[in-house]
């Protein structure tokens, strides 16, 4: 797949757009380098070459004379069938250059022979070729050498006979370890030049774009909700207006923020982030939504609020509170609003949620359950427990702006509200208490633990409505309930 503008598939797209995006002073100082580099590379590429070329043609010239040498001082020995001769020539010349002397009959025949020696069948071939040549190289590489080797066959001849054959193999050594100087040379030389260029190149442009580099820091602070974060105003030229401009406007995104954070202390941070968006559009009204609500009622509070003084019932509602406000957090829920002793959660209003049914649900038990580690750590303490009842309902309600156009609320109404409201007053002392309808839902029936509870009249319903006490979450969630609890006591969840 290529990419739509371009024709480059995604991957080499997704380079070149990191690439466009790089700072300025790398860019420049890759450019620089890429120049040098190829520059130096294609010189020390010319160099190496030329080099190559004349070692070669010197070692092939040495070749070629000393094994000319050896056929003419070896013809009359080999036609006077003087083996020992022979074996005392070839034992004479090897030496640091040259590692192997063979000399053959014109049959092929070894008659001396010393040091490295090709193998018979490579001999072979080049001896047949050496009969259209004077001098013949051919390049081997032996098994027990740790470097090519290269050998010149010279055939012998005597009055313009053909008598034989003499083989004499030279090492490359020398010649390569000239060129791996050279090579190592010019690698040191480009890299040190490519350095330096770099160094200076990266300096002059991190000083061409130092103003630019403190714009995106501060930029990015921003972005990261740092408002507090201003440019130093020193210059006077254009930077110096972007700088200003730019600190004009976290002062007015610190400004913006403080009010939003106000907001949410009054409404849910959800619903003060849509009507911040769009201040313009409020309106009283509302739409039929499909959504959870929970009531979370604390039972006798009227009793403890008569034991403890008016600060300390404060105090203790405001806890509780906060650790409810918190878990209805974690399940993508949010407090619509305090009643007294009582808090109502919502679940799937302002944004959409497909499983606010389970969130709600998963909210009240994890609720259930902090308030009875909350009552063992009281109880230690000699302090009185608390519970809540807690009723939960899902369904059809109407979510939207209720009340007058000087001061309105975000809230939500109808049957499915009054009813969940009638639940927690039915329940019992730290209960969950949620209808047939909602338990015997495919996706809760199997992720919660309940039991029957009562069948209970409600207002403006003809029949009776059977009713359920939810227990617990069943299989993994447990453990994760938890877990959250845990940190939440250690006060690692912010309210």
């Amino acid at each position: 797949m290529s990419h739509p503008l371009f024709g480059f598939p995604p991957s080499l797209a997704s380079h070149l757009k990191k690439w466009n995006r790089a700072p300025i002073a790398i860019k420049l100082a890759m450019f620089i380098a890429l120049l040098i580099v190829t520059g130096m590379g294609m010189l020390g590429l010319t160099v190496l070459q030329h080099q190559k070329n004349v070692l070669s043609a010197q070692v092939e010239n040495m070749g070629n004379t000393l094994a000319r040498h050896l056929a003419g001082s070896a013809s009359d020995m080999v036609m006077a069938d003087d083996v020992l001769g022979l074996q005392t020539l070839v034992k004479s010349l090897p030496d640091n250059n040259v590692l192997g002397v063979l000399v053959l009959s014109e049959d092929g025949e070894t008659l001396a022979s010393s040091g490295l020696l090709p193998a018979e069948e490579l001999v072979e071939s080049q001896r047949k070729k050496s009969l259209l040549r004077k001098v013949n190289a051919f390049e081997w590489q032996e098994s027990s050498a740790s470097h090519t080797l290269i050998s010149f066959i010279s055939p012998i001849e005597y009055n313009e006979l053909a008598a034989g054959h003499v083989v004499l193999t030279f090492s490359r050594s020398a010649m390569l370890e000239s060129l791996g100087e050279s090579r190592m040379m010019i690698i040191m030389m480009t890299s040190l030049t490519t350095l330096l260029a770099i160094g200076i190149a990266f300096v002059m442009s991190r000083h061409l774009s130092r103003p630019i580099q403190q714009l995106v820091v501060a930029s990015q602070e921003i972005e990261r909700g740092n408002y507090t974060y201003r440019l130093v105003e020193n210059r006077n030229d254009e930077i110096g207006d972007l700088e200003q401009a730019f600190n004009q406007m976290a002062e007015g995104l610190l400004r913006k923020t403080q009010v939003e954070n106000a907001f949410s202390r009054y409404v849910s941070s959800n619903v003060a982030r849509k009507i911040m968006e769009r201040p313009d559009q409020i309106e009283l009204g509302g739409r039929h939504v499909q959504a959870s609500v929970v009531f979370a009622d604390m039972v006798g509070f009227t009793g403890v609020a008569e034991k403890l003084p008016p600060k300390a019932v404060i105090e203790l509602l405001n806890e509780y509170f906060s650790y409810i406000s918190t878990i209805s957090g974690l399940y993508k829920g949010h407090i619509d609003k305090f009643i007294g002793d009582c808090a109502m959660i919502v679940f799937g209003v302002p944004d959409e949620d497909k499983e606010h049914e389970f969130h709600a649900l998963a909210c009240a038990v994890m609720i259930r359950k902090l308030i009875m580690r909350l009552n063992e750590i009281r109880i230690r303490n000699g302090l009185l427990p608390v519970y809540f009842k807690i009723g939960v309902n899902s369904g059809i309600m109407v979510a939207g702006n209720l009340g007058s156009q000087e001061r309105m609320d975000y809230t939500v109404i109808g049957d499915t509200v009054n009813l969940a409201s009638r639940l927690s007053d039915v329940a019992g002392s730290n209960q969950i208490v949620v209808l047939d309808e909602l338990y015997q839902h495919p996706e809760i029936k199997e992720r919660f633990i309940a039991q029957p509870f009562q069948t209970i009249n409600v207002r403006g319903k003809q029949k009776p409505v059977v009713t359920w006490l939810v227990e617990d979450v069943s299989g993994e969630h447990q453990q994760l309930m938890a877990t959250r609890i845990d940190i939440i006591l250690e006060g690692k969840f912010s309210t």
